[in-house]
């Protein structure tokens, strides 16, 4: 019997199933604000905080730098991404186009499960408010969005928002920093929610762009240049009041 028929045939699979979940907290550890642009991924120390070994972690890291959201150098590791205001810009445009696409679909199909889903998120969020607990509120957010999206039920824009939510780690939560800034957030959710309860696609389309150009301008002014880069809502937008 060769050497390699002498490994466990537990291990390869056992080091595969810790990925995701390493992945995954990185991912939150950046959207927490722990981890910034520049900063240099502390492998064991990573591993020694989850129990495990390096290579899982590893792999983690390799797979984030392919979904763009660390970037590696030659005998020094992974490093979390840094990202230029124009590209942070050119996501939210883009992504805002994706949400309304997917609210305008999800309106049409979406089930009471999710509706229930979707508003109790919204309430858990009401509580995050309550105790200014903004990195709650940011993991429940994308929560959120992410739902919105899988409620759509179109296979390729499910496939594609993983890969363009995750740059939007790099930079999203500031703009939920700003005073009041949560409250507003979650008001437009539950506009949302009520436009795809009622099955009104075109509302729900509209609300959602909406939300997403708003989280832009927040962001514009985190940086202080708002004056300097229009970020004002499409001209079809402007058609839903602003009080919805």
């Amino acid at each position: 019997m060769s050497r390699r028929d002498d490994i466990p045939p537990t291990r390869i699979p056992r080091t595969a199933s810790f990925v995701p979940p390493i992945q995954r907290e990185i991912e939150r550890m950046i959207g927490a604000g722990e981890l910034v642009g520049g900063t240099r991924i502390n492998e064991s120390a990573l591993a020694l905080r989850l129990g495990i070994s390096r290579g899982p972690v590893r792999e983690a890291c390799r797979a984030l730098e392919q979904i763009g959201l660390l970037r590696s150098e030659l005998n020094r590791g992974f490093f979390v991404r840094e990202i230029g205001t124009k590209e942070a810009l050119d996501l939210y445009d883009i992504r805002a186009g994706l949400f309304g696409t997917a609210g305008r679909l999800a309106a049409a199909i979406i089930t009471t499960a999710q509706l229930r889903e979707m508003k109790d998120l919204i309430r858990r969020m009401d509580e995050a408010i309550e105790a200014s607990d903004l990195a709650t509120f940011y993991t429940l957010n994308n929560e959120i969005h992410r739902q919105v999206v899988v409620a759509s039920d179109n296979a390729k824009l499910i496939e594609m928002y993983p890969l363009l939510e995750a740059e939007l780690h790099l930079f999203r939560r500031r703009g939920l920093v700003l005073p009041g800034s949560m409250r507003v957030s979650n008001d437009e959710h539950k506009a949302i929610v009520e436009a795809l309860s009622n099955g009104d696609s075109t509302t729900a389309a509209r609300l959602l762009e909406r939300h997403i150009l708003a989280g832009k301008a927040r962001f514009l002014r985190t940086l202080g240049c708002s004056a300097a880069i229009d970020a004002r809502p499409a001209p079809s937008l402007k058609r839903v009041p602003a009080d919805s």
